[in-house]
């Protein structure tokens, strides 16, 4: 981190006369930058947890809490994945999602009945759908799953993949943190990556905003919203944990600690209560959500509770991508997620 630092102190003298790129600098210092440091932390910690459960005394409870946070840091990273994290395959590597034919459970199964017992060569070389926290959520919460009574066949897939994780996330961090790398890219311009601090902060509120319309796609999607009104709750995020919710609850911060750096160069003020009262909304009603989402989509007298909190979703993705783009001048441009 020392790298940072210093960057950081050469490139503030710069940023000074440009708000713009005073603002990118403090997103990727502040915001993107920790936030990838966080989660590769709870990688590490994840190690550990497996270890001390597959090897020693430990409880499956501590995997779970560990489980948890590994997941939370990695919903907080999803709108803030500019650069290394969604290049070269490397999300589909944390994360098989959505799983709509139920290949996760397919293919662990398959992988371990090839490999006795399952090495971290064939994990690695493996398809990403056994590679991520998703793969690891069936072995540890799903009901088919005797975690306890057969650890000798699934305890070498819970470590391979923790492994995985954390080999992933540190070399995502080294792209980061290495001379010419991602933090420099952000902060020193122009570069190869972008022209300008004007580009710069155009592509961190284009994965921003994705980021939220993703949010609603989670959401919708297991609310039958694509599929006729036929509810999905197998389509629902970490449905197997029950942690829907809390990964919603986790990328909408992640989308919010953007904002509240970018919301300095706002020129419109009622816009920017606007958004911020559309944040406090969003966030105030999945607090308020009172069961998981798994179970909430089943039950057809909760549609308007999650049809309100969809609209919120809604209203927060159209202030940022139509109304904040005009007001900074910047083009979004076209949403990869439109249309599906």
């Amino acid at each position: 981190m020392r790298s940072a630092i210093v960057l950081g102190c050469v490139v503030l003298l710069a940023a000074c006369s440009n708000p713009r790129q005073e603002v990118t600098s403090q997103l990727a210092q502040q915001v993107l930058l920790p936030a990838h440091q966080q989660w590769h932390d709870r990688n590490a910690a994840l190690v550990q947890a497996v270890k001390g459960f597959c090897e020693g005394d430990a409880e499956r409870a501590s995997v779970a809490q560990a489980f948890m946070a590994s997941q939370q840091g990695w919903s907080y990273l999803q709108p803030l994945m500019v650069g290394p994290l969604s290049e070269g395959n490397r999300s589909w590597q944390v994360q098989f999602y959505p799983d709509k034919r139920n290949m996760v459970a397919q293919q662990a199964e398959a992988l371990l009945d090839s490999h006795d017992p399952l090495t971290q060569q064939a994990l690695d070389g493996a398809s990403v759908v056994v590679q991520g926290l998703t793969a690891f959520e069936y072995v540890l919460f799903d009901d088919s799953v005797d975690l306890q009574a057969d650890k000798a066949r699934y305890c070498p897939m819970l470590m391979g993949i923790a492994h995985h994780q954390q080999g992933l996330s540190g070399e995502v961090m080294a792209l980061w943190e290495e001379a010419g790398g991602m933090l420099a890219q952000l902060t020193d311009f122009p570069n190869d990556r972008y022209a300008s601090a004007e580009e710069a902060l155009g592509g961190v509120l284009r994965v921003q905003i994705t980021g939220v319309d993703v949010l609603k796609k989670k959401l919708g999607t297991p609310m039958g919203r694509l599929n006729q009104g036929v509810a999905q709750p197998y389509q629902a995020e970490a449905w197997r944990s029950r942690q829907s919710v809390a990964s919603l609850q986790a990328s909408l911060a992640g989308a919010q600690a953007v904002w509240e750096r970018v919301r300095s160069l706002v020129s419109d003020g009622e816009l920017a209560g606007k958004i911020d009262q559309a944040y406090a909304e969003t966030r105030d009603k999945l607090e308020a959500l009172p069961a998981p989402l798994f179970e909430l989509v089943q039950d057809p007298a909760n549609q308007p509770l999650l049809q309100d909190l969809y609209r919120s979703l809604d209203t927060l993705e159209t202030l940022q991508q139509a109304e904040l783009a005009s007001d900074l001048g910047i083009q979004i441009g076209f949403n990869a997620n439109d249309g599906d």
